[in-house]
């Protein structure tokens, strides 16, 4: 396959958009901080990434501040 194929995803470019509740963002902040905690000195690429995907995502007061017990009392 050749890399100048017009139909590949380059490595800047966006690839996808993702709509997340309050809940399932604060999952998700957590499960990235999670990974980044646990990588070790030599997977510095993943680290990068991780570090990268964390800092489009608001700030770590503001995720605390996500009650995730909301969405529970609104279901029942």
């Amino acid at each position: 396959m050749s890399t100048s194929d017009p139909d590949l995803i380059g490595p800047d470019d966006v690839a996808f958009r993702l709509d997340l509740t309050p809940g399932q963002l604060k999952v998700t902040y957590t499960a990235l901080k999670s990974m980044l905690d646990d990588f070790g000195h030599d997977e510095h690429d993943v680290t990068r990434l991780l570090r990268q995907v964390l800092d489009k995502l608001p700030d770590a007061e503001s995720i605390r501040a996500i009650d995730l017990g909301v969405a529970r009392r609104r279901a029942t």
